[in-house]
């Protein structure tokens, strides 16, 4: 199929960490910086949601008088630091971006509306968002796939560390085999498939939003997913 008019890269936390422990690798974040810009330049419109797992996860933070929506609004602080840190990035490559929130954060970073985001889109920015979507309880994968329909983009990058779904785990079966293309009803069905929430795989097959998942990390992969081409693993 031909290259997509607008799509959602969802990027983690923790590869945004890239050689570090925590916090964020700026040497990574130039590189990424510069694979998305020739995604751009093709014409193709890109948004972005950031985890925040470099931080803070909200899931591993409840517990121990930490209660669970407390927990969770941390971990939308902590994607804040990435879309904030990760624009200053694009924007000093000459790569345009502009950082929204879904929570509300006045003095650092404008606030998420739809059309403001749109307008930006149509700028040719890439517009990063952070916050998650602004409630407890729900992951950015569910999150991003949320944002990718309100948007309009045609189909949701999802990044990982690895190249694509497999059968089981590669990183500790040698046999495992990858799958390149699979359908919703199975990644929501089959238990073994992890690489992304079934809250976020449900709402993707609900309303038929193709979903990539592919290693960010492979020089030109951002922009061969953004064209249609075969990368990773198609899942719809």
């Amino acid at each position: 199929m031909g290259a997509y008019k607008r799509v959602l890269l969802k990027l983690s936390g923790e590869q945004l960490a890239g050689k570090y422990d925590a916090g964020i690798d700026a040497e990574l974040a130039t590189w990424l910086a510069k694979e998305i810009a020739q995604v751009v330049a093709s014409e193709t419109q890109v948004v972005i949601m950031v985890g925040g797992g470099n931080y803070a996860r909200g899931a591993q933070l409840a517990g121990h008088g930490i209660g669970r929506v407390t927990a969770d609004n941390v971990g939308m602080l902590a994607t804040m630091m990435n879309a904030l840190a990760l624009a200053d990035v694009f924007n000093n490559v000459g790569v345009a971006a502009r950082a929204l929130t879904n929570i509300k954060a006045d003095q650092v970073a404008d606030q998420f509306t739809h059309r403001r985001a749109v307008s930006d889109l149509r700028k040719g920015r890439v517009v990063i968002v952070a916050g998650g979507i602004g409630r407890p309880y729900l992951t950015t994968d569910t999150a991003a796939v949320s944002l990718a329909l309100e948007l309009d983009c045609e189909a949701v990058l999802k990044a990982t560390k690895v190249d694509g779904v497999y059968d089981k785990d590669p990183a500790k079966f040698a046999d495992a085999v990858k799958i390149d293309h699979m359908s919703f009803d199975e990644a929501v069905s089959n238990g073994a498939i992890k690489v992304m929430d079934k809250a976020a795989l449900g709402l993707a097959m609900e309303h038929t939003l193709p979903t990539i998942v592919f290693n960010p990390l492979t020089e030109k992969n951002i922009l061969r997913a953004a064209a249609g081409e075969p990368v990773g693993t198609k899942i719809g």
